[in-house]
């Protein structure tokens, strides 16, 4: 079973490299599967696909953020690197655009500010 940190140091060739073992690996068991191989075989499939898994994960990951150092300075940021929230949130207004006042709000405020009551104890 490999795990995901030792994966994180390995560089793409070899990450392919070892998801291509583990393919052939789990065909193999397959067809042991399939013939009636040992029960040791059998279990040990489990662990085989989620060790693709975790290699998958890792390649992922590399890609993206390899995405996210070439996009880094330009002006636009693709779909897939925004930040996903929910579409109401990226729908709503920004904090700046909530606190803008129009004009005629402005000389309201400043010609009628709130009035401030002496409040007896």
């Amino acid at each position: 079973m490999v795990k995901a940190y030792e994966l994180r140091g390995l560089p793409k060739e070899e990450l392919l490299k070892t998801l291509g073992e583990l393919r052939k690996e789990l065909a193999d068991l397959h067809v042991a599967k399939v013939t009636g191989g040992a029960a040791s075989k059998i279990a040990k499939i489990k662990s085989v696909r989620k060790s693709i898994a975790r290699v998958l994960t890792v390649h992922n990951q590399q890609q993206k953020e390899g995405i996210r150092k070439a996009a880094a300075g330009s002006k636009y940021l693709s779909k897939d690197l925004r930040m996903k929230k929910t579409r109401a949130i990226r729908r709503a207004l920004t904090k700046e655009q909530k606190n803008k006042k129009t004009l005629k709000q402005q000389k309201k405020d400043t010609h009628f500010p709130m009035r401030r009551y002496a409040v007896k104890a």
